[in-house]
């Protein structure tokens, strides 16, 4: 990568400058290197100089110039200027042949232009979603699953062999109240014929029913929940296979609908056996202590709180299960990282989970992060749930479906109805998707209908028809006249045309840095960006009526590199690139 590249080179300029004595000895382990926030001033910056200077009894300006002489004279193929700035910054300007080199490699690498080998060779999984069968599947599992799907491209694109797996708890109090509630609306029960969505709205009903009945049917629901742990009843064991099964189909239509295939499906029937297994066996080392009839982690110990791994009842808890999870989804598939993404309303019960973990098998809680998304929010009154206080994936995604059916219907004649109705849905999942990630992971958001849809905002509906906008410009252009798109150094280029290859090289750097900090906002910022120079060149200039054949040319090059860039910018994020919009 160019930064590597331009800290090798700073820093062999800085050996040879001591070893010629016009600098004394000084050591610098990283050499700091940014873009500057006005590009006027360079690609790159770097402070080196003013790190120098706290150990050289010289000027930092001075510093700075014998760097600058040094990288003029052997390296002026990289760099168009190397200047010195302010106090002693060394602003670098990349060359305009290294440009076009970039703008090569975007039609040499196509789909693959933006990866990265700097995770190769390592093993990742990426547990998301986690949706409960027998209850509803909100916004937060759909925001869940928009963060794990693309922190899963991101890490893939940087090399990594990723796994997705999806945890979900098919035991548990919250499957009593959901038998308790089929039991009682069983004259309101679908048929097996009906669709999935009928199905799974039977059954959040249900569910809703046994969440009002819990204080006077504490025994009864106390009962429906062992009984499912030991399968002792046969008309409960029916119940809960039909939910059960009910739940997983639903869920996979959604899984379809935004672009998600898991590797792995973990059970919380599973791996509770796994977990109580553990805690009993690290009971009599001291790791678990009993406390008034259950088993508890003392986590005060730890500077955080206790918690009840093995229930009054002899039941493990959703802690005893998570705490089996790990060594169980280490055996599938020897990861050298385990990620867990949830709402972030769960950290403080995560750090009691690995603290617990640790103690158990240190090198397994060392391989795990936890990262905690924000909460998902609607502005008031602007739709509203059929249960009056969540809202589902689907209602979501069929609300914004009908405000964006406006955009799909307005679009051009030359586009089919089947078309139109494949464009619909990206942009519908586009919009969602996108309003989600251009957030940083752990804020929270509001979902804002209109800024999501927009076709003249930061959305993804203004990405996808960025990228629909250059595949049209080359469609008419490929009608015109079907020629080989050549590069020419010697072109004379607009600033506006500068400004999208000094922005299209640096693709590569953003999806290491968004591994690195598992920050996919950072992809939404570099190719909204993108997008926004691409625009404000295509208002200003004409690509098809250019002024000669060479100009034309080039700017259909142009194009073409731009449409790739976004659709593989897109791609991280988990949102498909309509050719036509």
């Amino acid at each position: 990568m160019i930064q590597e590249t331009i800290k090798q080179l700073i820093g062999k300029a800085i050996q040879e400058l001591q070893e010629e004595g016009k600098i004394g000895s000084a050591h610098i382990e990283q050499i700091p290197l940014e873009h500057p926030e006005e590009e006027g001033r360079g690609d790159y910056a770097t402070p080196v100089a003013l790190q120098l200077v706290k150990q050289l009894a010289k000027n930092p300006r001075e510093i700075a110039d014998l760097i600058v002489s040094k990288l003029e004279v052997q390296h002026s193929k990289l760099f168009d200027k190397v200047e010195v700035a302010g106090p002693g910054f060394i602003n670098l300007y990349i060359s305009k042949s290294y440009l076009f080199s970039e703008l090569a490699r975007v039609f040499k690498e196509g789909d693959d232009f933006g990866k990265s080998p700097s995770l190769k060779g390592k093993k990742v999984m990426i547990e998301f979603t986690d949706p409960n069968p027998f209850k509803e599947f909100h916004i937060g599992h759909l925001y869940t699953n928009t963060v794990g799907e693309s922190l899963s491209r991101i890490l893939e694109a940087n090399g990594a062999n990723a796994k997705r797996a999806n945890y979900q708890g098919d035991v548990g109090m919250h499957v009593a109240k959901a038998i308790w509630g089929m039991k009682q609306l069983s004259h309101e029960m679908p048929k097996e014929s009906d669709s999935l969505s009928a199905k799974a709205r039977w059954l959040g009903m249900c569910y809703a029913a046994g969440v009002l009945a819990e204080d006077e049917e504490k025994e009864e629901l106390q009962r429906i929940n062992r009984a499912v742990y030991e399968s002792s009843d046969k008309g409960i064991n029916k119940l809960y296979k039909i939910g059960r099964k009910w739940s997983l189909e639903y869920f996979e239509t959604l899984y379809k609908r935004l672009g998600t295939k898991f590797d792995f499906y973990y059970f919380e029937s599973e791996v509770g056996k796994v977990g109580a297994k553990l805690v009993q066996e690290n009971l009599k080392k001291g790791v678990f202590e009993e406390s008034e009839g259950a088993i508890i982690f003392p986590g005060e110990k730890y500077g955080l709180h206790n918690r009840v791994f093995i229930n009054s009842q002899g039941l493990p808890t959703y802690e005893a299960k998570e705490l089996g999870l790990a060594p169980t989804k280490y055996k599938d598939f020897r990861y050298d990282f385990s990620i867990v993404i949830t709402g972030n309303e769960v950290s403080d019960y995560f750090k009691v989970l690995l603290a617990a973990l640790k103690q158990i098998n240190p090198e397994l809680a060392g391989k795990t992060k936890h990262i905690g998304h924000g909460m998902v929010r609607l502005p008031e009154g602007k739709m509203s749930s059929r249960t009056g206080n969540v809202i589902t994936a689907e209602e979501l995604l069929e609300e914004v479906k009908k405000r964006a059916r406006v955009i799909a219907e307005s679009s051009g004649s030359e586009i089919t109805d089947k078309e139109k109705e494949k464009i619909l849905e990206m942009v519908t999942v586009g919009a969602i998707k996108y309003a989600f990630l251009r957030v940083g992971i752990g804020k929270d958001l509001i979902f804002d209908f209109e800024k999501s849809l927009s076709l003249e905002g930061d959305s993804g509906p203004y990405l996808q028809y960025t990228y629909a906008r250059c595949k049209s410009i080359l469609r008419k252009a490929q009608k015109i006249r079907n020629s080989k798109f050549e590069i020419r150094n010697s072109a004379e280029l607009a600033k506006e045309e500068l400004d999208i290859l000094r922005w299209i090289y640096r693709f590569l750097e953003v999806v290491e840095e968004a591994g690195e900090k598992f920050s996919p906002n950072l992809i939404c910022n570099f190719v909204f960006e993108l997008a926004q120079r691409y625009n404000h060149f295509y208002n200003t200039y004409s690509v098809l009526q250019a002024e000669s054949d060479e100009q034309k040319q080039f700017r259909l090059l142009l194009t073409s590199a731009t449409a790739q860039v976004i659709k593989n910018s897109l791609n991280l994020l988990g949102i498909k690139a309509p050719e036509k919009m």
